[in-house]
């Protein structure tokens, strides 16, 4: 995979088309409108030699090398054709010499200092080469000065508009690339917390197994032992509780000791069951359609649980505790929509929190979104947030059901 891009490789490609349109555009007015005797056979050679370079260039620029030494070798090219293209039409008295400044000009913008240098001196070296053994121009309608003064006019704008062109472009560029800068340096900082928390999370997880079974124990003796029909069942939803607490615990503590290879999937069901277990007193409305057997991620199921909690909480918080969960097959992506009755989002901070122990609840962690958009990420998939018809807030997920391999 290329460490780089190839796109300075692709403006030098679509300016070089520009060049030989241009070139041979001044061929033809220098010749049939202006009356210059030139020399035909060597400029068309040019203007061809540079074409064909081009042609292959825009063929292989994908697979090309983005390395500085290329971009030279493709400059070095364009130096040779215009020197050339300069001896044979006036030398040092052709304006158009200085279009070697752009050569300069976009090295400087691109590449490394020694590769500008390089440039530079190769660019010195053919107007060099040009002064020295260039053929003075013959015949024509206007003298020497005047065709000198109108090419440095035209010299001046091709260079003013090829720089703007190109320093705009490159702008764009890198601030495009500060933004994916920024924004992986975000995701290494949150992935960097998750990884330290999930660390932490195992330890704990170790000391709170034996607490937990010694609660589920005291459970089953406090049933044994009243009298009370409704005692026995909270107790019992006590119970139930307790082994869905030690069961997380201990799937969480297994990986960290490498006593399994791999998490095991979860279905739909499994995780309404256990959501259920935790809000009982939130109506839970589903699509009939929902793939119910569909194996998920283990990450597929912590992130439903997130939003649907944080959905319920946006319910009670308004005083409809109700929760719309919608899940289907599309093509070959699973989709996925939470919406809640709250009293919804401003329209201009409409923002899901992806990074760590930020919450946007007064007693949250600040955890569950953040591995929310860690799972989205690691699976290749999106998250967005919409208002609903009404009241309320959608929130939902795109992602594919067989996520491509990573590269190694």
């Amino acid at each position: 995979m290329q460490t780089h891009d190839t796109s300075f490789l692709r403006t030098l490609c679509s300016l070089r088309w520009l060049a030989t349109a241009g070139q041979a555009a001044t061929i033809l007015v220098a010749t049939w409108l202006l009356r210059l005797e030139l020399p035909q056979q060597p400029l068309w050679a040019g203007v061809a030699v540079l074409a064909l370079f081009n042609l292959y260039v825009q063929l292989r620029v994908h697979d090309a090398d983005p390395a500085p030494v290329t971009a030279f070798g493709h400059i070095l090219v364009d130096v040779t054709v215009l020197t050339w293209m300069i001896g044979w039409s006036g030398g040092i008295a052709n304006p158009f010499g200085s279009l070697f400044l752009i050569l300069i000009a976009l090295a400087a913008l691109a590449l490394p200092l020694r590769w500008t240098l390089a440039v530079a001196a190769a660019c010195v070296g053919g107007y060099a080469l040009s002064a020295i053994f260039g053929m003075p121009l013959q015949g024509g309608r206007f003298d020497v000065m005047a065709l000198h003064l109108w090419g440095t006019a035209a010299s001046f704008l091709i260079s003013s508009a090829v720089v703007l062109v190109f320093s705009t472009r490159l702008a764009l560029a890198l601030r495009e690339r500060e933004r994916e800068l920024a924004l992986l340096r975000e995701r290494f900082a949150r992935n960097e917390g998750i990884v330290a928390l999930a660390t932490h999370a195992a330890s704990v997880a170790h000391e709170l197994n034996t607490p937990l079974a010694t609660m589920t124990l005291l459970t089953d003796d406090i049933a044994e032992q009243s009298e009370s029909s409704e005692v026995r069942d909270d107790v019992e939803t006590l119970r139930e509780l307790l082994v869905q607490c030690r069961e997380r615990v201990l799937a969480l503590a297994k990986p960290a000791a490498g006593n399994v290879p791999g998490r095991e999937p979860v279905t739909l069901p499994q995780v309404l069951e256990q959501w259920r277990l935790v809000r009982p007193t939130i109506a839970l409305k589903r699509n009939d359609d929902a793939p119910l057997q569909l194996p998920l991620d283990p990450g597929i199921g912590h992130l439903l649980m997130v939003l649907l909690n944080n959905a319920a909480d946006a319910g009670e918080k308004a005083g409809r505790p109700q929760v719309d969960l919608s899940l289907r097959i599309e093509g070959d992506h699973l989709v996925g929509e939470v919406r809640d009755y709250g009293h919804g989002f401003d329209a201009r901070q409409a923002v899901l929190p992806g990074t760590l122990f930020n919450s946007g609840k007064t007693d949250g962690l600040g955890v569950g979104l953040a591995l929310s958009h860690a799972t989205i990420e690691r699976l290749e998939g999106e998250l967005w947030m919409r208002p609903a018809n009404g009241a309320g807030t959608r929130v939902g997920f795109r992602l594919p059901l067989f996520p491509r391999e990573t590269a190694a």
